[in-house]
This record gives C-alpha cells, sequence and structure tokens, in this order.
C-alpha cells in the first residue's frame, strides 16, 4: 500500500487493476502501452510507444518528479514468425523497460520484466544484474510451457 506502481505493456489492463488494489487510495498506478486499454479506477493511463521522446515526456509529466517503487513490464511484440527478427524486437522491448525504470526507479527499487528465451538472453540477464543487487529468472506455472517467456524479478536498484 503507498506505493507508486508503472506497468509498462498494460493493455488489457489486468496486472494494472491488480496493482491498484494493492496500492490502496494512497499509492499511484501508471500504466502505458500502444494499445487501447479499458479505464481502470485508480489507474492514470497513457497511450503511446515508449520508443518515442514525446511518450516519454508526457509519461514523465504525468508521473511528476515522483519516483517509481516498482516498474511492471509485460510488453511482447507481436510476432512475425521470423526467429531472429522477432527476438530481437522483445529484446528491445525490455532494454526500454530498462532504460525507463533505471531514469524512474528509486534507489532500491523494483522490477519485475517479461523476457523472451533467445540467443542474446544471457547477454541480457548479465547486463540486468549490473543495475539491480539481485535477479531472479522464473516461469510461472501460468505461464504455457510451449511459450518462451520468462520473468525477471530485479530487486535493488542500484544508485545511479
Amino acid at each position: 500500500p503507498g506505493i507508486t506502481v508503472l506497468d509498462l505493456g498494460s493493455s488489457p489492463g489486468g496486472w494494472s487493476q491488480v496493482a491498484a488494489q494493492s496500492v490502496g487510495d494512497t499509492g499511484c498506478v501508471f500504466a502505458v502501452d500502444v494499445l487501447a486499454m479499458e479505464s481502470v479506477a485508480g489507474v492514470s493511463f497513457l497511450r503511446g510507444d515508449l520508443r518515442e521522446p514525446s511518450v516519454r515526456a508526457r509519461l514523465n509529466n504525468m508521473l511528476g518528479g515522483r519516483p517509481v517503487d516498482l516498474v511492471l513490464s509485460d510488453m511482447a511484440p507481436n510476432l512475425t514468425g521470423v526467429a531472429a527478427s522477432d527476438e530481437a524486437r522483445a529484446q528491445e522491448l525490455v532494454e526500454i523497460a530498462l532504460s525507463i525504470g533505471v531514469a524512474l526507479l528509486r534507489p532500491e527499487g523494483v522490477a519485475l520484466m517479461k523476457l523472451f528465451h533467445g540467443s542474446g538472453l544471457d547477454s541480457l540477464i548479465g547486463g540486468i544484474r549490473t543495475m539491480f543487487r539481485s535477479v531472479v529468472i522464473r516461469k510461472p506455472p501460468a505461464s504455457r510451457s510451449r511459450s518462451s517467456e520468462v520473468y525477471a524479478l530485479c530487486q535493488g536498484l542500484f544508485l545511479r
């Protein structure tokens, strides 16, 4: 309760809804996605592509200088079926989430990010480990067994 959460890749809104219930009336939830999202009580939503500087500027304005305690990133690319292209696009989304997280998380902040297996995963995880005190990789039981997704729980953002 009372924390500030940033939900990246928030549509259709399930994680934003859970976050809003968890933070209660004293917390804040901000959500961003390229897709539309139905209104969720207690959630401020921004529709846009975080690769665009104008969207990042609008996000910063929404936050009003408030440090973020938790970044959730469930971002995933639209798959093309071309493995090399899909892996690169998925990795780009993780890098976007990381850059936003490092810029906006408070010291010792936490990030939970979706990652995808592929040729660059080990290198990506190695880079994440340089930014956070603890990085744990998990595949939740709710994830389909054939899915290449895993989640990185990153705790303790090192001071910038």
